[in-house]
């Protein structure tokens, strides 16, 4: 949610309607897989969805990272997107009822809003983290590569380190154009070039947050397996149906 729209916009030069566009099928295999597993999971355990969910999480985000410096268009993310979504899908069909199942009937309105509220503070935290993370490691791979560059004087370099650590943010080729007018032309492709390495290495690390958010509940899935499924009470059931 962070991560793909910045790549969107400041690598391939989308606009606001052309990412969402790019990114839409995520959101749109998460709704279509969520009503199927609803409908159809049959004698399924719910554990044995949530861990499909996981993996299919886990596959999807992971074919991300390689495509990363390499894709110019964003129908390349297309399989990755729907994979993950589905597994997003398979997740968010079972997890509440799950996590509300073993709840008192008359507690169970009072835990929904517990797990609504933990679900939004994870969600605003993992933003922050995965924009921090990214920021940081832009700032530090652009400041190395600057340094061991032949074409910047250490001068120049200084420079590019002390402008990052006042304000650092991704930026696009045509932004940092804007930035270096006036420049000598090589200076100019030296930072340019910099800038694209960079900022592919920030996004890849970006993308190992929900990864391994992914990782960790995989894992704690095989724990719920062997497990006995909750019981959902009559209470638990009509606040997931409402």
């Amino acid at each position: 949610m962070i991560v793909l729209p910045i790549y969107l916009q400041m690598v391939l030069g989308y606009n606001a309607m052309q990412a969402g566009l790019s990114i839409a099928p995520l959101s749109l295999s998460m709704f279509a897989v969520a009503i199927l597993a609803g409908k159809r999971a049959g004698d399924r355990r719910p554990s044995a969805i949530i861990r499909g969910g996981f993996v299919l999480l886990l596959i999807g985000l992971a074919s991300l990272v390689p495509l990363v410096p390499r894709v110019d268009a964003g129908w390349y993310l297309l399989v990755p997107l729907v994979i993950a979504g589905s597994g997003l899908g398979l997740l968010v069909s079972q997890l509440n009822n799950y996590t509300l199942a073993p709840i008192s009937e008359e507690r169970v309105s009072e835990a929904a809003g517990v797990n609504s509220a933990a679900g939004s503070f994870g969600l605003s935290f993992g933003l922050a983290f995965a924009g921090a993370i990214m920021l940081a490691t832009l700032a530090f791979s652009f400041t190395s590569m600057a340094d061991s560059s032949a074409v910047l004087s250490p001068e120049e370099s200084q420079q590019v380190a002390t402008a990052l650590e006042e304000d650092a943010q991704i930026m696009s080729d045509a932004q940092l154009a804007e930035v270096l007018v006036g420049q000598p032309a090589d200076v100019q492709a030296e930072i340019i070039r910099i800038n694209d390495e960079a900022r592919h290495i920030a996004l890849q690390v970006a993308l190992l947050i929900p990864i391994l958010a992914a990782a960790l509940g995989l894992g704690v899935s095989f724990r719920m397996m062997r497990l006995p499924d909750p019981v959902s009470s009559s209470g638990t059931e009509a606040m997931v149906l409402g």
